[in-house]
């Protein structure tokens, strides 16, 4: 099954979003096993992206073959174990993170690969920059040297709303244009989820992540 999930969803995205970028497909593999994993690999995923620390490192040497991104919300305290072996972190969410990532990617000789985080619908239960100040973010992590800014990444509200939501899609799309015209490192617009990222590739995102629509249904630890 997730063989065939993995080769649809390729299939459907390969003409790239509405202004014909190619799309990125990360596969979001929270609570999936390395076997599940490997498997999605070996039907053609090339990135596939943690939401948790501890699994991020537990699986590293179990997986085979894909670039590893971080996802999740990441606490300072964790930083240290992401430092040169991620691809892209997804969640730069704050300056207080970046002043951490900056202290140990320059401590190992290595650059990080972000993207800044935006709180496109101004939820109190979600991390990330207000759209508002998305621009200011952008010119104050310019400001690590050990910090690359490869765009940006956004999680839309839970909605019925289509009208909102792409209205939201559309703004993130208007932000990342504008950084993405003086930043040549801009290239990736991270946005759209298994319940939205149809509508997401339609306004402009070209990097998806994806869980459910690959692996199928969450099967999470039963409670001791």
């Amino acid at each position: 099954m997730i063989a065939e999930n993995v080769k649809k969803v390729l299939a459907e995205i390969a003409g790239g979003n509405n202004l014909g970028e190619k799309i990125t497909l990360v596969a979001a593999t929270k609570t999936r096993s390395p076997e599940e994993i490997n498997e999605a690999i070996d039907a053609g995923i090339a990135d596939i992206g943690e939401n948790k620390v501890q699994e991020f490192t537990e699986k590293f040497d179990l997986v085979h073959g894909a670039n590893r991104h971080f996802i999740g919300h990441l606490q300072t305290n964790k930083v240290k174990y992401l430092i040169g072996k991620t691809a892209l972190i997804h969640s730069l969410d704050r300056e207080e993170l970046a002043a951490e990532i900056q202290k140990r990617a320059e401590k190992a000789n290595w650059t990080a690969d972000c993207l800044i985080e935006i709180n496109i619908g101004n939820e109190l239960s979600k991390s990330g920059f207000s759209a508002d100040s998305a621009i200011r973010a952008y010119e104050t992590l310019c400001a690590y040297p050990n910090i690359r800014l490869r765009g940006l990444m956004a999680m839309l509200p839970l909605s019925e709303d289509e009208a909102l939501l792409r209205k939201l899609c559309l703004s993130m799309r208007e932000i990342y244009d504008t950084i993405k015209k003086k930043d040549n490192n801009f290239c990736f617009l991270s946005m759209g989820m298994s319940g939205d990222w149809r509508l997401c590739v339609e306004c402009g995102s070209n990097m998806i992540r994806l869980g459910t629509t690959l692996f199928g249904p969450r099967r999470y630890p039963a409670r001791q």
